[in-house]
């Protein structure tokens, strides 16, 4: 296998975008990944979309060359790759494995979506289609319960606490008020998550991430080459993509996401580190319970005490490992098909050290964990300085 590198990323804002189509965003975000790789559309080899509900949200199937054509891509292979939140960050995991292996050096990774064409309550319902429909579905429950009975075990058998849930939403949010692309650019208080309007106990409108359009992508190419379209390569260290049962009942424990234990392990084993090696990580924070669990099974706390170490700063920008600089999927927004490209073009501008107000100091190794479902895909990359 070859060693790769990101060669160039793009991004769309997030937020409510009422004139803008998928397309649209989709577009944007290539052409801007495009641009910043220095090549043209003609040069791609090979494209990988990700998106989750295309059909669904805007009535369009064959949604991969779609976009492809639109962004003056054809003639390569455009493949639509969807795994529920997880999309884009299986889109990337194929689109590696193909550098990787040598079958293309020029993949072009896009994630899109487009949600709020949709009212609410049918948002909700697309959202449950990437449950297990059969069973907690049809019984009435959608996500917002799911992780509302995760946080409640989590408290149950570890003694997180409210506070805790807060403590992630306070602080993504003011990260996020610092990132110009953001959904939410608002800065909030422990009191006002706190007393935040109840969706699912004991999870609080402030516990939840936004619904949201956008778009993101990524250029990959082969490491021995990237030079030829950027002075700033970004490594790909390591990449692992797993899977679990998709209903919770199926599931040992459902304080842990055993399929994020196991794409961390192989993407560490990959890379030759371990979570102490980690400096900063952008992780899938659909749910502020998911953020503490995610940084537990990452290896960053001991399992049952993510919501302590988050409340003790050590999460925060200045701690010793930041999270969610970005502002996270709480803050920043959550496209869901965006969300896995987005979170790696996160952790790019940071090594970069293009990430402006939310730059971190220590920068050469960043992880991104990207989440489907309650926790039946995972995607695991680590990034680093080439």
């Amino acid at each position: 296998m070859r060693p790769v590198a990101v060669v160039g990323i793009g991004k769309t804002p997030f937020g409510v975008f009422a004139d803008r189509d998928l397309r649209s965003l989709a577009v944007e975000a290539s052409h801007k990944c495009l641009k910043n790789g220095n090549i043209e559309p003609s040069r791609v080899e090979a494209f990988y979309l990700g998106n989750f509900a295309g059909p669904s949200f805007v009535g369009q199937s064959h949604l991969a060359p779609f976009v492809a054509g639109a962004a003056g891509i054809t003639g390569a292979p455009a493949t639509r790759v969807e795994a529920a939140c997880a999309s884009s960050g299986s889109a990337f995991f194929h689109g590696w494995s193909a550098v990787a292996a040598g079958i293309y050096d020029l993949v072009l990774v896009t994630g899109v979506e487009k949600m709020t064409s949709q009212e609410t309550p049918r948002v909700a319902e697309i959202l449950a289609m990437a449950g297990d429909c059969g069973g907690e579905v049809r019984s009435g429950a959608t996500f917002p319960a799911l992780f509302a009975m995760i946080a409640n075990r989590h408290m149950h058998q570890y003694g997180t606490k409210r506070e805790h849930l807060a403590a992630v939403a306070v602080k993504n949010h003011a990260n996020g008020a610092k990132n110009p692309d953001a959904h939410m650019r608002k800065v909030i208080t422990m009191e006002q998550a706190l007393a935040a309007k109840p969706i699912a106990e004991p999870l609080t409108l402030y516990d939840c991430s936004l619904v949201s359009d956008g778009a993101a992508a990524v250029l990959l190419a082969p490491l021995e080459r990237a030079g030829e379209f950027t002075n700033k390569p970004v490594r790909v260290l390591g990449v692992a993509q797993t899977s679990d049962f998709v209903a919770l009942e199926q599931k040992e424990d459902i304080t842990t996401f055993r399929a994020v234990r196991a794409a961390a392990g192989k993407a560490y084993g990959m890379a030759g580190l371990g979570p102490q090696d980690i400096q900063f990580a952008e992780v899938h924070d659909c749910f502020t319970i998911a953020e503490i669990v995610a940084i537990e099974d990452l290896g960053f706390a001991d399992k049952g005490q993510g919501g302590f170490y988050t409340a003790e700063g050590r999460t925060c920008p200045s701690g010793e490992l930041p999270v969610n600089t970005s502002g996270g999927l709480k803050s920043k927004g959550h496209p869901v098909g965006a969300t896995g490209v987005a979170q790696i073009c996160d952790v790019v501008l940071q090594i970069r050290g293009e990430a402006g107000e939310r730059q971190v100091k220590r920068r050469e190794i960043g992880l991104a964990e990207n989440l489907g479902g309650s926790g039946a895909s995972a995607v695991v990359t680590i990034l680093g300085a080439a």
